[in-house]
């Protein structure tokens, strides 16, 4: 079962603000370190410094002092060859944005009410930028291409819980996230463009729920449905389901719709949410 991970589209390090734009200046250092970090946790093995330099076009002198920080501070963490890898110090933080939200405990409250979706593999995510970041899974008992694990992130345009969050948002929002370039695609049937991706919001929008036909991988279909909090017109995080598409048939694709919808309500209730 592999792992993808890919990043949001992110300022140039060090770029000025664009003229006009209220935007404050990054501080370079803490810059240079999210994305370090950003580039620790997308690894599926340690690097040793030559590496990290070349991937990240950083000077070996710089990068070995903010990796000596980090290791320091818990963030990094690096063994006997010299490699470096994640440290376990953000699982602190990620409990704790969990905890403040209040949507995990919603989630994994509800996420085995809804019999028709105990075999599947279910996620809960929230929009990061131009992408979803996921929270919390409850693993099937069918192998996907993709293993959608908590920290996990991809672009919001290929996803159904992307979409499914997108299509809440007016269209100079999503507009303004996603930019006016191209869109990165992860497979053949990817959306490309912008307004191609606005015309299936208004399609998602008007029936309630959004769909990945094979946008994240091939040969599988996702179902996802948006999750709102009280006094919020926008969702705060979307529930999606995985199936392969090949063994599903027209029947159980409707079920699991329902079915998604339905956890989708039941998340929100429990986030205060009266329609």
């Amino acid at each position: 079962m592999s792992t993808r991970t890919l990043q949001g589209t992110k300022p140039a390090p060090g770029a000025p603000p664009a003229a006009g734009s209220d935007t404050p200046r990054l501080v370079p250092a803490v810059e240079r370190a999210v994305r370090l970090i950003d580039h620790l946790a997308g690894l599926r093995r340690p690097q040793p410094l030559a590496e990290l330099s070349k991937a990240l076009a950083m000077p070996k002198s710089s990068l070995h002092g903010l990796l000596h920080t980090l290791v320091a501070l818990g963030l990094a963490s690096r063994d006997e060859r010299g490699e470096y890898a994640l440290g376990a110090r953000p699982l602190q933080w990620a409990g704790a944005f969990a905890g403040r939200s209040g949507m995990v405990d919603a989630f994994d409250a509800v996420a085995g009410q809804v019999s028709v979706l105990r075999e599947e593999a279910i996620m809960l995510a929230v929009l990061d930028g131009a992408d979803v970041l996921y929270l919390a899974c409850r693993p099937g008992t069918r192998a996907l291409a993709v293993n959608f694990r908590v920290g996990g992130r991809f672009p919001a345009h290929c996803t159904s819980s992307g979409k499914a969050l997108l299509a809440t948002l007016p269209e100079a929002r999503v507009r303004e996230l996603l930019g006016g370039a191209a869109l990165p695609r992860l497979t053949r049937h990817s959306v490309g463009s912008t307004a191609a991706l606005l015309r299936q919001l208004a399609r998602f929008r008007a029936q309630g729920y959004a769909v990945d036909d094979e946008e994240t991988a091939d040969g599988m279909h996702c179902f996802g449905a948006p999750v709102f909090a009280a006094g919020r017109g926008e969702a705060v995080a979307a529930v999606a389901v995985s199936l392969i598409k090949a063994s599903t048939s027209v029947r159980r694709r409707d079920e699991v719709i329902a079915a998604i919808r339905e956890l989708a309500a039941r998340v929100s209730q429990r986030l205060g949410y009266r329609p």
